[in-house]
């Protein structure tokens, strides 16, 4: 071959060479916009939130109600899953029904003994209630950690500005409330749980079962007999 013929073709193997480099360089591309994902604009951020439960109590009332002791009852039932220090109790004071709130505030206490939370971890405390309209309530509460987004609504754009072809600002939000409100402890947002313990008995019973060739299922319930999945 000629060496008028080996320099172009040895200068366009450069050249290719060159330009598959400059495409395999996948960190020299910049994007200059926000990623257009709604997880990201309405991120689910865990922080510390109080929890509160208003018992409303009428003039004439010298006891509870079951419905309000129900209601009592469940919410003890999450102050002992969050692990929180202490439950608050604050009656009103100055209101028309301060005297029927003290006495009713015995069955609140009552109530939550019922379902384990120990008398040192309840604090009876007083709030300012004169000249409020209506029946002041008694307040139940305790801290705790929330998994919560920022509020829904917001609308910075005009939804008839779709050139982009992205979603709108409030895409999504909702959708991220509702998650946040199903997590029953955000703590497992944080990192994953312990492993727990093996079963160790049930371990042995089917590795006897399978040295002996037998089934290692277990046995199905009646409400699973006659299901063909």
């Amino acid at each position: 071959m000629s060496p008028t013929v080996t320099r172009p073709l040895t200068l366009a193997l450069l050249a290719g060479l060159a330009a598959l480099s400059g495409c395999a360089n996948r960190h020299s591309i910049e994007v200059g916009t926000i990623p257009d994902d709604y997880r990201t604009r309405h991120p689910i951020v865990v922080s510390e939130a109080e929890e509160v439960l208003e018992i409303p109590i009428v003039s004439s009332e010298i006891q509870l109600p079951k419905a309000s002791r129900d209601r009592i009852s469940t919410f003890a039932l999450r102050y002992l899953r969050s692990g929180s220090v202490a439950i608050r109790v604050m009656l009103p004071s100055g209101s028309a029904n301060e005297a029927a709130a003290r006495l009713a505030s015995d069955d609140v206490v009552r109530a939550l003994r019922k379902e384990g939370v120990k008398a040192d971890r309840i604090l009876l405390q007083p709030y300012h209630a004169a000249g409020l309209a209506g029946p002041a309530p008694i307040r139940l509460s305790f801290a705790t950690l929330a998994a919560q987004t920022a509020p829904c609504g917001r609308w910075p754009e005009d939804l008839g500005n779709t050139h982009e072809n992205k979603n709108y600002f409030n895409f999504g939000c909702a959708t991220q409330q509702n998650l946040a409100a199903q997590i029953a402890d955000p703590r497992d947002l944080l990192g994953p749980r312990g492993i727990s313990e093996i079963d160790a008995e049930r371990r042995t019973t089917v590795l006897e079962d399978y040295r002996a060739g037998d089934s290692t299922i277990s046995q199905r319930t009646s409400s699973e007999i006659g299901l063909d999945f």
